[in-house]
């Protein structure tokens, strides 16, 4: 649940750069919007965090601050470069919420129903950003995307 968190916390710092590197009002509308879900996935996964005795990344700062970065990149790229980035993110995050459903216990019916709903609601950025107009990005900035990914995930797991 810690990598889930992560994943929120960064989300937010993506959709804020986001919507302040947009000029388009409509668009910052929507990344906004996005923002104010993904509040709500961080704070059930805060919540399941406690309840499973469990601490947040101790590198959340850094997480954020990244993420941040990231996100004002790809809002410089134009907005086609942002949502398609928007796009890549939330196919990536759908892809790790259905592996952790996966292993998830069965028996574990709360984390289970924050892991689906979210995943919903990740599809449904994803979907958004491709109705908005998002570009779809090369093979190598999704590779790179998945590296980035790769050791957050794994890092955050532990610290």
């Amino acid at each position: 649940m810690r990598v889930n968190h992560v994943g929120e916390v960064c989300a937010q710092a993506l959709y804020s750069a986001q919507a302040l590197a947009s000029s388009n009002p409509a668009l910052q509308a929507r990344f906004r919007a996005a923002a104010a879900e993904e509040t709500d996935h961080l704070a059930w996964t805060a919540q399941r965090l406690a309840e499973l005795g469990d601490r947040p990344s101790l590198l959340n700062p850094l997480w954020y601050a990244g993420a941040f970065g990231l996100g004002l990149l790809a809002g410089r790229l134009g907005d086609p470069v942002s949502l398609g980035f928007v796009v890549e993110t939330e196919r990536q995050v759908e892809a790790h919420l259905q592996t952790h459903l996966e292993r998830l216990p069965a028996n574990d019916h709360a984390s289970r129903a924050i892991v689906a709903q979210m995943k919903q609601d990740e599809a449904g950025h994803a979907a958004s950003a491709l109705d908005a107009g998002a570009i779809e990005l090369p093979a190598p900035a999704k590779a790179l995307m998945r590296t980035a990914a790769k050791v957050m995930t794994t890092t955050a797991h532990y610290l």
